[in-house]
């Protein structure tokens, strides 16, 4: 190859890497653009009131003296938020599982009816279009003294339960979370599902293995990073189930159901600022532990 040869085809490698890296620039900033106006919206309605949550629980109500840590000790002393701390820890840790496990399971049941699969998704998908306040009504005609829940055990010669007013408010609060969002975690599941390639299970097959193996060596480690998802999602919406508890039983419901909700919401309207500030301080530090541990634990799965 001659030497001037050599120089073109040096000079054509710069220019295409000069051009790739003048596009990657210009991708780059055509991305910032259209993710500002997000960004500025998310910076002023969230970031900034969360900066000033912060700044506000080391002060008092009026945000004027610093008290330090003493809304924070304060928080912790008080018996109504343990109480709803320790409700809010368990129905995570009951819900939580119980919605992956069932979700999972009726995705995997959707995928392996295929074509009929579609109705049944549909059909799982119905409860996230029913509005709250209708829920309320279904829950109050199920669930009241005199509702079908009791109509029923009365066939059977069973007394009535008060659902709402007795421990078995937490188990109904856990049936309706269930029941609203286990179809959007089907949802996810089967986006995951649809990632794992299919020549893997048909390998599988043509090994002789049965469907547990393949269930546990296949699906499972494929669905590492959707599990991850799937989980975060399900704990943030778990702190949406309070719309319902709130609607159903008021500010001060049965103690099995008495949320971190009721009590923010409490002291709110009592305006204890400060207290209010430092629980929220603490809460939002708990959830993002939670997340980062669930990142790290699926990502060094995948």
């Amino acid at each position: 190859m001659s030497k001037t040869l050599k120089t073109i085809l040096q000079r054509g490698l710069k220019s295409s890497s000069n051009a790739t890296a003048k596009g990657k620039r210009g991708e780059g900033f055509a991305a910032l653009v259209f993710l500002a106006p997000s960004f500025a919206g998310i910076s002023l309605f969230f970031l900034a009131p969360f900066v000033d949550t912060v700044r506000r629980s080391f002060f008092d109500a009026l945000g004027i003296k610093f008290i330090g840590l003493d809304g924070y000790v304060s928080v912790l002393k008080n018996n109504a938020f343990r109480l709803a701390a320790a409700n809010t820890a368990k129905f995570v840790a009951v819900c939580i599982p119980a919605l992956l496990a069932a979700s999972l399971g009726i995705a995997l049941l959707v995928r392996g009816i295929r074509p009929w699969g579609k109705v049944f998704k549909t059909s799982y998908l119905l409860p996230m279009a029913v509005p709250v306040a209708s829920i309320v009504l279904l829950w109050q005609a199920l669930f009241h003294k005199h509702g079908l829940a009791n109509t029923v055990l009365a066939r059977f010669g069973v007394l009535p339960v008060d659902f709402m007013g007795t421990s078995a408010a937490f188990w109904v609060l856990i049936f309706t979370y269930l029941w609203k969002n286990t179809g959007y975690d089907m949802v996810l599941w089967l986006a995951g599902l649809d990632g794992i390639s299919q020549n893997l299970y048909e390998a599988a097959k043509v090994d002789g293995a049965n469907a547990w193996q393949i269930f546990v060596n296949i699906t499972m480690p494929g669905l590492a990073s959707t599990t991850g998802l799937v989980a975060i999602l399900s704990l943030l919406n778990g702190f949406k189930v309070f719309r319902e508890a709130y609607l159903v039983a008021g500010s001060y419901p049965h103690d099995s159901i008495y949320l971190l909700q009721h009590l923010f919401n409490n002291w709110y309207q009592n305006l204890d600022i400060s207290r209010l500030c430092a629980a929220a301080a603490m809460l939002c530090a708990v959830l993002l532990a939670i997340i980062l541990l669930v990142l790290r634990f699926f990502t060094e799965e995948v």
